[in-house]
């Protein structure tokens, strides 16, 4: 049978850790019997953090570094085992957790036979590598701790992403990506058509810009466009793929369009759109746009569904 936790790689390495941690604590729970103690493996770190201290279950959180509920089932199975007390403390809101008599003598027990042989197993497991290992376990912790994992996820996407300047061969992207958008919402308009139709006579040749988003193993995904108005522009025909949402790539893509636009003195900018696009106009809000009544008067007879305008203002 193939082993599925180590050829589906990195994006499966916490279930690897955890059956690696699994297959460790089962030995060291041998050994721990072997030595005629009562405890578990996972006992032990709270052992080790009461040695010649009393803690309350915060500190013992802290001191550990695993969940309250996890710490509270331990504490309890180990007054039942008769090793750790709990006490009112000073603080009359609180309880500290300490050692029994019974609780030392089986620390020291296993300082003396469960941990030297855990040790030298471990070493003789990882060979050389060891200290190199631990290292960076430690390094991965301190990272974890300051960003979760699910937001690293959501920095990794943003850097991997990048914006691809407008040329005739990416023509077919602009046109497919803006027609899966308007028609999942709303008709084709002449207006959708002469654009999506003539990219470069219609936007680049009368001196705008159109960028597109590209993500690693899926290509372009996303793509809006700067047209010439007057003095200024109209940031148009943006959109990111069905396929592609939750990468955040509409946010990336409209921060660089606004970029490019005020690197070309573009004064104003606007966009127009429907009041069905909430999200979109919560990303234009976010970004810097605001709604204004003179942008509509002036510009909004573009496009039959046409309801919303808005102004950069940055």
């Amino acid at each position: 049978m193939a082993d599925v936790l180590r050829d589906l790689g990195p994006a499966f390495l916490g279930s690897r850790l955890k059956r690696l941690g699994e297959r460790m604590q089962a030995g060291a729970a041998r050994i721990t019997t072997a030595a005629g103690l009562p405890v578990q493996p996972s006992h032990m770190p709270l052992l080790a953090a009461l040695d010649g201290k009393a803690l309350t279950v915060g500190q013992l959180v802290q001191a550990v570094g695993i969940s309250q509920p996890g710490i509270t089932r331990g504490i309890g199975q180990l007054i039942e085992l008769g090793l750790v007390q709990s006490r009112q403390g000073d603080d009359q809101r609180q309880r500290t957790i300490s050692l029994t008599p019974a609780g030392i003598a089986a620390l020291e027990r296993a300082k003396l036979h469960v941990w030297p042989q855990v040790e030298a197993a471990v070493r003789t497991l990882c060979g050389d590598g060891m200290d190199a290992f631990i290292a960076q376990i430690t390094d991965a912790e301190k990272v974890l701790a300051a960003t979760p994992l699910d937001l690293l996820a959501t920095r990794t996407k943003a850097e991997a992403l990048t914006i691809r300047e407008y040329s005739d061969d990416l023509a077919i992207h602009f046109r497919d990506i803006n027609t899966e958008w308007i028609t999942a919402m709303f008709q084709l308009e002449d207006a959708d058509r002469e654009v999506l139709e003539n990219p470069r006579a219609k936007i680049i040749d009368g001196g705008g810009a159109i960028l597109f988003v590209e993500a690693p193993g899926r290509g372009i995904i996303g793509t809006c466009a700067l047209r010439k108005s007057g003095s200024g522009f109209e940031l148009t025909k943006m959109a990111v793929r069905e396929t592609a949402r939750g990468l955040k790539a509409g946010e990336f893509l409209l921060s660089a369009t606004i970029q490019r636009a005020l690197s070309m003195d573009a004064d104003p900018l606007y966009l127009l759109t429907n009041s069905k696009c909430a999200a979109a106009i919560h990303l234009y809000e976010k970004l810097g746009f605001a709604h204004d009544a003179g942008i509509m008067a002036r510009y909004g007879a573009r496009y039959e569904r046409c309801d919303v305008a808005m102004r950069y203002r940055g």
